[in-house]
């Protein structure tokens, strides 16, 4: 009997076959990781994730060498905001660069350049819920049980069917 060699697989993480690809295409807008635009949602929160996302960062132009005890100059992020929110996004620039340079550990992000202009609308998420099962069904019919009116009955015991799974 034959024994085969063992099979490799070449599969590989679509994220990391990603990587190889995006990483020069972030590096030209000025970003040193994805992590900024993946997790941006996380970041900003998802209101305003819908209505402004970065497009590139500015960071100083490489010059004369910088002493070794000269603090980091941080980088310009340059954002595309929805014309509308552009006025409150201004407002909010302190709060955004505390969440980026949250993000990242350290004074990444100084100012923020707004550029208007239409952005992306990201769809939002909404959770997935399973139905009442049969014996939370069954025990909001019990509970309205006493309501005469069949149609109203039959509408509270389904709602009651739904608090009653939001309780689990």
């Amino acid at each position: 009997m034959q024994t085969r060699p063992a099979r490799r697989s070449s599969a590989s993480p679509l994220g990391a076959l990603l990587g190889a690809t995006l990483d020069p295409l972030l590096a030209k807008r000025g970003f040193t990781e994805a992590g900024l635009i993946q997790q941006w949602p996380a970041i900003v929160g998802e209101r305003l994730a819908r209505v402004c996302m970065p497009e590139k960062m500015q960071h100083a132009p490489p010059g004369r060498k910088r002493a070794p005890d000269a603090p980091h100059e941080p980088a310009i992020l340059v954002l595309r905001v929805e014309s509308a929110v552009a006025l409150e996004v201004q407002h909010l620039a302190p709060v955004i660069i505390s969440k980026i340079n949250g993000h990242f550990g350290w004074a990444a992000v100084g100012k923020l350049a707004l550029r208007q202009g239409p952005v992306v609308a990201r769809p939002l998420k909404k959770p997935v819920r399973a139905a009442p099962d049969a014996q939370m069904q069954a025990r909001a019919a019990a509970l309205s049980a006493g309501i005469e009116d069949e149609a109203l009955r039959a509408r509270l015991a389904a709602l009651g069917a739904l608090v009653l799974r939001e309780q689990g």
